[in-house]
């Protein structure tokens, strides 16, 4: 029991840290698409392959031509990562916590 809670402990941190590394890679984007610069150009089309599957159905729902041309996808991408990571990953970390603390009373 007590593995299986470790387990899912590690998953969480896993997880969490992917899901932050993610919402850096979309600030990272959204700052380069507002300044130019040809040294990071590269850097700025990897950014874009590793974001736009996320970006692209929201802009389905939040389209920049309704915003008055303003892109809020990014904000949304975040706001959603926020919320999988307290949705998921708090609730595998709060689950493992309790399984620990029931092995042990045991």
């Amino acid at each position: 029991m007590i593995l299986f809670a470790n387990l899912l402990g590690a998953f969480a941190d896993i997880i969490h840290v992917v899901l932050r590394i993610y919402m850096w890679l979309v600030i990272f984007r959204a700052i380069l698409s507002w300044v130019r610069i040809p040294a990071l150009y590269l850097v700025a089309v990897i950014l874009y392959h590793l974001t736009e599957p996320v970006m692209r159905p929201l802009r389905r729902f939040v389209p920049p031509s309704k915003m008055g041309g303003i892109d809020i996808t990014p904000i949304l991408v975040i706001i959603l990562i926020w919320f999988v990571d307290r949705l998921i990953v708090v609730t595998l970390a709060d689950y493992a916590h309790q399984l620990r603390e029931h092995a042990l009373s045991l």
